[in-house]
């Protein structure tokens, strides 16, 4: 014991020692530019006041599930939504997960195996990369959203080959050239995955994706869909074929040995998808994604993003949870993104906008962070 603690507490010192320790923070009362939540359906009465019309349609819902998908914990709301899931993101079948983590591991754990290769973008979400660890497949990471690395990957691969990428990815706002990856998928004979945690809601015909916007769909092996951004609620799908859903079924660990959502879950997904069909909320956003970039000083270091994350470089974990401090002291949560969760020297203020963001909200946070950076 003595020795565990000794590791436990010299850990933790050294990420105080470079300004790296994470903690966890209460809510606040500053103007949303930090959660995940684009559409603003979580903040959304007019989805409270729907979600709570359909509870009355299912007067005897269970609170808990029961038991895993396999044994107590199925129904046929569940089944019915998963079928609405895939058909409203054009896919042959969807099997819903407890969450996106959950979702990647089970899917990159069961698929690949011992002599297959995945290769990965450099800048995947941990849950893929777990998920990767998982399996028993070799990996190869090519430089993020770079082709050419890409197909100099591939010419190391063996077997059945996997590429990993997301539509949007959550630390820098880009996105993935997915037509041009899924040329070169094809070239290759190689299964083209997806996560598209962050472009759901966002893009696509009624926030479908970034894989529907492009017409890409039927060229995807599978694709990770989220639910708790965007979409407000929680939890996660795969997308896929009868047949990938009935592997999922039988050989996803994540999926076999858990305990299913709760029908309270499956019902907030569920309308969530109604909310999302009933209004343009994709031209909401663009506007004051265009908003925003529109305002920032051109000398302010800003990447590239036609997505709801915004992010400004402010290399040096010290120097960019001073600048976070300073912008929360003027009413605005902004968080500091710092290493290591980034590359040391390109630490940052990831800023997301959200439809409950008033445009006036976003000059004035413009006008701050122009007389800050």
């Amino acid at each position: 014991m003595e020795g565990i603690n000794k590791f436990i507490s010299e850990s933790l010192e050294y990420r105080r020692s470079n300004d790296s320790l994470r903690t966890l923070k209460p809510e606040n009362n500053l103007i949303d530019f930090c959660s995940n939540d684009y559409l603003g359906f979580a903040h959304s009465m007019e989805f409270r006041a729907m979600f709570e019309t359909e509870m009355k349609k299912y007067p005897h819902y269970r609170m808990g599930s029961g038991g895993s998908r396999l044994l107590a914990g199925n129904d046929r709301f569940t089944e019915n939504l998963e079928n609405e899931i895939a058909k409203f993101h054009k896919a042959e079948s969807s099997l819903l997960f407890n969450s996106g983590y959950n979702a990647n591991i089970g899917l990159f754990s069961c698929i690949p195996q011992r002599g297959d290769t995945i290769i990965s973008d450099e800048y995947i979400h941990a849950s893929i990369i777990d998920g990767i660890r998982l399996s028993h497949a070799s990996r190869f990471v090519f430089r993020h959203n770079d082709l050419q690395n890409l197909e100099q990957k591939l010419k190391l691969a063996k077997g059945r080959i996997f590429i990993v990428v997301e539509s949007i990815y959550s630390m820098d706002g880009d996105e993935a050239p997915l037509t041009e990856i899924a040329k070169i998928a094809k070239k290759h004979d190689a299964a083209l995955i997806v996560d598209e945690a962050h472009a759901i809601g966002i893009f696509g015909n009624s926030g479908r994706g970034l894989v529907h916007e492009l017409g890409l769909c039927d060229k995807v092996f599978a694709r990770i869909i989220t639910f708790g951004k965007g979409m407000g609620a929680h939890g996660a799908a795969v997308l896929g074929s009868d047949q990938l859903r009935n592997y999922l079924i039988n050989f996803s660990r994540s999926f076999i040995f858990t305990t299913a959502s709760s029908f309270l879950s499956h019902l907030a997904i569920k309308v969530s998808y109604d909310l999302l069909k009933i209004r343009d909320h994709q031209t909401m956003i663009h506007e004051r994604i265009r908003q925003f970039k529109q305002n920032i000083n051109p000398v302010i270091n800003l990447l590239q993003s036609r997505s709801a994350i915004q992010i400004i470089l402010v290399p040096g974990n010290s120097q960019a949870r001073e600048a976070a401090i300073k912008i929360q002291q003027a009413g605005f949560d902004v968080r500091a993104i710092l290493s290591p969760t980034v590359a040391i020297g390109t630490e940052r203020l990831r800023i997301c906008l959200h439809n409950h963001n008033s445009m006036n909200e976003i000059n004035n946070l413009c006008t701050i962070l122009n007389q800050i950076l």
